[in-house]
Formats: C-alpha cells, sequence, structure tokens
C-alpha cells in the first residue's frame, strides 16, 4: 500500500500549536502574536526540525532575489522576534540554535499533529486496536501521570518565563540611535535621518518614558562604538536601532529593542508599508516600542499615537527638508529662507498636513530673530500658521511650545506663556526645546525653584550646544553669577567659539566683582561676533574698574556707529545711560516699550548696563508696565 503523505496543515511543540492554513501560533490554545515573516521563518525551522536551515534555503522560501529589502537585518530581526515570543535565548537555546556562518536549527521536540492523526485512521504503525471498557481503566493511571507530568512542566515554564520577565529592570530612559540608510544613496540621508527624529518626536509624547532628544543621539551616527557603551554616555536604560529604505512608492522600516546593561534584543520587528502610510507607520513603531517597555500611556497619549493620517510622499519629502535647514541652521537667515520655501511646497503639496504648518511659524520666528523680517509680520505670520496647524492636528506638542514663546517674546502675556508651555510639555514630555523655553521663562519671571527643575530635564534629556546656552541664559535671568560662571564655562567645552558663553561667561566675572576676567571675556565675544552688546558690556566693566577714558571711547563710537546704522532703540537707550546721559537713556527706553521691542522686559530685569537707572522711578515704572514687576 502507498505511503501517506505528509500533511503540515499544524504542528505541536512544547505546549505550541503552528496553524499553517490559518497563519496563527497558540500556546495552549491561546493565540499568540507572532505573524508575518517571523511565523514564515519558525514554520520552516519546524519542518526541518534537528537540521541546520542555511540562511540561503531562508531566504529563497521567503525574500526571493527580487524582493526589496535587506535580508540579513530581516532575518536576524525574525529570530529575534521567534525566541522572545517563545521565552528563548540565543546563548542557552532550548528552541532555535544559531549555527554560526551557517543559519539556525530547531533543536526541540515537535510533532506533526495531521501525521499523528492519519496513521491512527489508515492503521499505520501508530495505529492501536480499539481499546475495550477494562483497558480503558487500567490505562487512567499512566494518563493521568503524563497529565500531571505535562502539567508540570506548564508551571515551571510559566514560573521561568514569568521570573525572567521579572529579572530583566524596568525600562524608563530610552535613545533612539539614527537609522541607518541601506538604500545605498546618499541622497537618502534626509530622509532617514526624518525618519529617526519622527520617530523619537513621537515617542516623547510618553510620559512615562525619558527619552533622549535628536540632538544628542546624532553625534552617534557614525560612532564606532558598542551599545552598552552609548546607552552609558546617554544614561539609559535601552536602545531603539534599526534601518529605513524606500524604493518607489515603498518604504520599509526595521527596528529592535535592546536593554542596555545586557545588549539583549528585547523587541524587534520589520514595517512594509505605502510611503503615503508613513506617519501611520512611525506611530505604529513607536506605540509597539512604549507596549514593549510597559510604559504607562494615558488616554490621550495612546491617542496621540494612534491619530496619524495618510500624507502625500513629496509633501512629507519637502517638510523633512524643511526641517534640516531650519534645525541645522536656524541662525542663518539664507538657511531659514530654503526652510520657509520648503515648508510652503510641502503645504502646497499637501494642505491637509499639520506638520509643515508648524514648521514654518518655527521659520517665521527665528527670521526674526535675525532681522530678516520684522517682529509685527513675524507674529502675525506665525500665528496664522500655527492656528492652521493645530486645527489640522490639536496634538502637536511643538505648536504649544511656539506659541508659549510668542505669547511671552511678543505679547509680554506671561499668564498664556505659562498656559501654553505646560500644554506643550503634557503632550510631549520628553521634547527638550519645550523645557529649554519653559526653563528661560520662569527664571525671567522669577520663579527659581521651577526654573531650576527644568533645567535637571534638560540634562536628562539632552546636553548640546542649544541645551548649554539655555543653562547660562537660566543663570543669566535669575542674576546668578556664580552659576553662570560655571555653565559658560560648561558652555564652552562644547563650543569654544561661541561668542554668547563668551559674553556670559564675562557677565558671570563682573556680577562676582571679577572685573578683569570680565574684560577679557567681552574681548573676545566682541573678536567672534563684532555685536554691539558685548561692546555696551565691555564699556560697563571698564567703568566700573574706573576706567572712565577706555569706556566713554567705546560708547561714543558706538553712538557714532548707531546713528549712521538705525541702531535699535534699546541698544541706544545702554550706551546713553553707560555715557551717565539718563534723560535721553530713558527717552530711547520709552521708545523701546512703545515699539514693544523683542525680549524688552527680561533685558530690562537683567541687563547689567541698566543698573545706574534701577534706583529710578521712571525704571520701576517701566518695569511695571512690562508685567514683570
Amino acid at each position: 500500500m502507498a505511503t501517506q503523505p505528509r500533511v503540515s496543515e499544524r504542528l505541536l511543540f512544547d505546549g505550541y500549536e503552528l496553524d499553517v492554513r490559518a497563519g496563527e501560533l497558540r500556546k495552549h490554545g491561546v493565540r499568540v502574536r507572532l505573524r508575518g515573516q517571523p511565523l514564515q521563518v519558525l514554520e520552516i525551522l519546524l519542518e526541518r526540525a534537528g537540521e541546520v536551515v542555511t540562511r540561503e534555503e531562508v531566504q529563497s522560501r521567503i525574500w526571493p532575489a527580487n524582493t526589496f529589502v535587506d535580508f540579513d537585518h530581516s532575518l536576524h530581526n525574525a529570530i529575534a522576534r521567534i525566541r522572545e515570543v517563545l521565552g528563548d535565548s540565543a546563548e542557552t537555546p532550548r528552541y532555535i540554535e544559531t549555527v554560526p556562518r551557517r543559519g539556525y536549527r530547531y533543536i526541540g521536540p515537535v510533532q506533526d499533529f495531521h501525521t499523528r492523526h492519519l496513521d491512527a485512521e489508515t492503521g499505520g504503525p501508530t495505529a492501536q486496536p480499539p481499546a475495550t471498557h477494562p483497558k480503558r481503566r487500567r490505562s487512567r493511571i499512566p494518563f493521568i501521570l503524563c497529565a500531571l507530568s505535562v502539567l508540570g512542566f506548564v508551571a515551571w515554564t510559566t514560573q521561568r518565563y514569568v521570573h525572567a520577565k521579572a529579572a530583566v529592570p524596568p525600562i524608563r530612559s530610552i535613545a533612539v540611535l539614527p537609522l541607518k540608510n541601506f538604500s545605498g544613496v546618499a541622497s537618502e540621508e534626509f530622509f532617514v535621518d526624518g525618519m529617526t527624529d519622527q520617530l523619537i518626536t513621537d515617542l516623547a509624547k510618553v510620559g512615562s518614558l525619558r527619552v533622549i532628544s535628536g540632538t544628542s543621539v546624532m553625534q552617534y551616527k557614525w560612532a564606532k562604538k558598542s551599545l552598552p557603551e552609548i546607552a552609558r554616555e546617554l544614561k539609559v536604560d535601552a536602545i531603539v536601532e534599526g534601518s529605513a529604505i524606500r524604493s518607489g512608492q515603498r518604504v520599509r522600516v526595521t527596528a529592535q529593542l535592546i536593554q542596555a546593561s545586557t545588549d539583549q534584543h528585547l523587541w524587534a520587528e520589520t514595517y512594509d508599508r505605502d510611503l503615503g502610510d508613513i506617519l501611520n507607520l512611525q506611530a505604529e513603531v513607536a506605540n509597539a516600542i512604549a507596549q514593549q517597555v510597559r510604559a504607562q500611556l494615558t488616554p490621550t497619549q495612546q491617542a496621540q499615537l494612534r491619530s496619524a493620517h495618510s500624507v502625500n510622499p513629496a509633501a512629507y519629502d519637502d517638510y523633512l527638508r524643511g526641517r534640516l535647514y531650519f534645525v541645522n541652521e536656524y541662525t542663518k537667515a539664507d538657511s531659514l529662507r530654503k526652510a520657509q520655501r520648503y515648508f510652503e511646497d510641502s503645504i502646497q503639496k499637501d494642505p491637509h498636513f499639520a506638520l509643515p504648518y508648524a514648521g514654518l511659524a518655527d521659520t517665521y520666528v527665528y527670521l526674526a530673530f535675525t532681522g530678516d523680517l520684522t517682529m509685527d509680520r513675524a507674529y502675525r505670520s506665525a500665528k496664522e500658521a500655527l492656528a492652521k496647524a493645530l486645527q489640522l492636528d490639536d496634538s502637536i506638542g511643538e505648536a504649544y511650545d511656539t506659541l508659549g514663546a510668542l505669547s511671552w517674546r511678543f505679547d509680554w502675556d506671561w499668564n498664556a506663556a505659562d498656559r501654553e508651555f505646560n500644554r506643550a510639555i503634557a503632550l510631549a514630555p520628553s521634547y527638550s526645546c519645550a523645557h529649554e523655553d519653559r526653563a528661560i521663562f520662569l527664571a525671567i519671571t522669577g520663579r527659581r525653584a521651577e526654573a531650576l527643575a527644568e533645567l535637571a530635564k534638560i540634562d536628562q534629556l539632552d546636553y548640546s550646544f542649544s541645551s548649554a546656552m539655555t543653562e547660562s541664559q537660566t543663570y543669566y535671568e535669575l542674576r546668578d553669577y556664580p552659576h553662570l560662571i560655571e555653565a559658560s564655562k560648561r558652555g564652552l567645552l562644547l563650543d569654544p567659539q561661541g561668542w554668547f558663553q563668551h559674553y556670559t561667561l564675562g557677565v558671570g566675572y563682573e556680577g562676582t566683582g571679577k572685573l578683569q576676567e570680565a574684560i577679557s571675556e567681552y574681548q573676545k565675544a566682541i573678536a567672534m561676533s563684532g555685536g554691539s552688546e558685548s561692546a555696551v558690556a565691555l564699556a560697563h566693566a571698564y567703568a566700573a574698574l574706573g576706567k572712565q577714558a577706555e569706556a566713554k571711547k567705546i560708547l561714543l563710537d558706538l553712538e557714532r556707529k548707531a546713528k549712521k546704522s538705525s541702531a535699535s532703540t534699546y541698544r541706544m537707550a545702554t550706551i546713553y545711560a553707560g555715557l551717565n546721559e539718563n534723560e535721553k537713556a530713558f527717552e530711547f527706553l520709552d521708545k523701546a516699550y512703545a515699539e514693544k521691542f523683542l525680549d524688552l522686559p527680561s533685558i530690562l530685569k537683567t541687563d547689567l548696563a541698566l543698573d545706574g537707572l534701577r534706583s529710578d522711578p521712571r525704571f520701576q515704572s517701566l518695569l511695571r508696565r512690562t508685567g514683570l514687576n
């Protein structure tokens, strides 16, 4: 008689059941979350149990030659996912054994469900004659012993799994390393970096998780360091790494979560989507990571990670290019104008895409800082862009941060600014820019303890050129000169050519009476920037040191240049204050107030150049009118 063919619709192993037709893995009847390529790889290994399955054999079955994929990374992720689901370990495997430079082998028990039952039905070698009633009674003892043995094994396995889970230290902080560009095309770097940035942004919405900022992780883009070493430097519990590649209208992202202390893979997954679905893809990855680290998500945060929608791929590209110019060169008017054009192109291609409106608002604000856009025009344009962004998506924490900055810097509406900053941080707890803005704002309004608490949060999230400036400016606004000296020195370690840090270091020295050191730092700041702000400070330090002739020479030279170049009303006020021409100083201060000179309230509170005017009732009246006294 012909041999009955093997039918592999269901494979049983160690309490698991792989239903090949349904594409499901169950454990004691309960479905286990394993699907797609990891499930296919497991099926191949079970069918060839005990044999080495080469990487090439797996590739030919699942990833044919014309398939768009990074095979090595995808197979690694698939094996890591299988081991995670089965509670297996690469070091001491019970199921999946790695055969170096060859492939993998399934080493556990396995039974083909249908083969077993077909043998019984056809009288094959495993079939048994119908049992009589007495025989069934006699067979109960071995059956019970077998059942007890199985139950004991299940209990032991469950206990071992629970203990293994409990042994993993809790993950409260995470860093997303720059995704690798596997397209092989350098021009795609902006796209991959943008994917990294957006993933960080999405994870920053998770309140119970500390997520390191993009500026801090980008330094590791080309670093040849081990993951535990990077984790130690960033002070995080876990690392996310992966890759992104796109071809035509498709994008594939692989991501894996790694325990920092043990370098152990905790989770891995591959996502293949249409480019128009990229925002949903990023939110899905962030949500999966949040679940893996058992982060506590509020209903609002859950909704945020599910609120993404489709986007025009060309509009998304323009948005990423705009962000690239804005983030990297936000102090240069030419680069800001390029960012503006990209954001506007993005909006034209997809008017329902919220993020470029928020980017456009930031660009307007910084163009006002560079003097390339009038304050009034920048303010109105930024307000309009933010209103549209939040109409489309009211969960963008970055937009509320910009609203807070507008309320503080342009409106001098301190209550509104406080409200918007709080909203921004509630929506994006790990968004370092919001913490930076709020720290300076709190210092200006005299809330020292809260300002220092924000500095502590920034230190956990980011320590970069931007955060270093924030620390210095916060102590500057607090007029805390000893700490300002320390902060400025730390900032200069990051950026030795940073004129602002030399300037604030000079202020710190002058505030503590170290006038000669202050003069030296002001001179360095002037050499680097040529700015009149540092020159006025230098004149003030000379005057305090008793060198009146040097001070007056600088101020008269500034006055002469200012009249030719139409210097700001505020700068003219500081020059006349230094020359002890108080009437003219107050004349220009009143003009600065009337035209709502940017940041006038905070400058009035902190600028050492105005210390000679502070006892005058007119000065206190002016400060009260700004709402800060």
